[in-house]
């Protein structure tokens, strides 16, 4: 079982409503993909983190290596925003001469990268939230009572159940290979990836026809059913997730007021 899944599962936010969980995390990433407002981000990321950690129970250590998960990815796609190519050098603070041209940064390259990368990681923080305090059983038991398509539901649940699959199955050829020197060197480590990588995709496949014929033999009728949690809604938190709301609301109208004042 992966880490996420096990502290979906035991972290101290289990006993709240998955309703109550999946609204906050999706109104709260919606308030912030609505107003490009680096504040409204910031909060968002403390909000997320403060729930995660000190709610939640999930130690920081691990919160920290996964927010460093994507943000390798999104320092590179920052870094094609903020840095630009002009014949007109004049709005940039920083820039070296490639050929007629000047490669340089501007102020308000910065200023899109910085809120592109805020917004970006605040957003990623809603969606830890949501994997991290709730088991992927209950998100698919919340998307059929949205009535969601059934087929689609179908399909993310027996492709999250197949990923475990996977990872066994490619720890297993990993073991096998490395117990026979299959990494020892550069030369053996790309022979032995090719071959693991190929291997996983025939024993994949075998597993998959394996799975579905198992399926069909237990009745299998297009829907998987599972035993779901009793679970009560609180007022009292419903409350505090619609006052949160309103307070980053009433933060990014307010930015984006001061951001026309100031502009004109």
């Amino acid at each position: 079982m992966l880490k996420i899944d096990q502290y979906a599962y035991i972290n101290r936010l289990s006993h709240v409503h998955p309703a109550e969980k999946m609204v906050l995390a999706l109104a709260t990433m919606f308030v912030c993909l609505a107003f490009p407002s680096p504040v409204v981000s910031f909060l968002v990321i403390l909000l997320m983190t403060g729930l995660i950690v000190w709610q939640a129970g999930i130690p920081f250590r691990f919160y920290f290596k996964l927010m460093l998960v994507p943000l390798g990815f999104l320092l590179i796609g920052v870094l094609a925003v903020a840095v630009n190519l002009a014949k007109d050098a004049t709005s940039f603070f920083w820039g070296i001469q490639v050929g007629s041209c000047t490669l340089g940064v501007s102020r308000q390259g910065l200023m899109l990268s910085a809120m592109l990368l805020t917004k970006s990681l605040a957003a990623v923080s809603c969606l830890y939230f949501l994997s991290l305090t709730t088991p992927m059983v209950e998100i698919f038991a919340m998307c059929r009572r949205l009535r969601l398509p059934p087929l689609l539901v179908e399909l993310m649940s027996l492709v999250y159940r197949y990923i475990f699959v996977l990872l066994e199955t490619a720890e297993k050829i990993y073991i096998s290979q490395t117990s026979r020197g299959g990494y020892t060197n550069l030369k053996t480590t790309y022979v032995s990836m090719g071959q693991l990588i190929s291997n996983l995709f025939s024993k994949s496949w075998h597993t998959s026809k394996v799975l579905y014929l198992a399926l069909l033999s237990r009745c299998y009728t297009g829907e998987l059913s599972v035993l779901e949690r009793p679970y009560h809604m609180s007022p009292k938190r419903m409350l505090l997730i619609i006052t949160t709301e309103l307070v980053l609301l009433m933060v990014g109208l307010g930015w984006r007021v001061l951001q026309g004042g100031g502009g004109s």
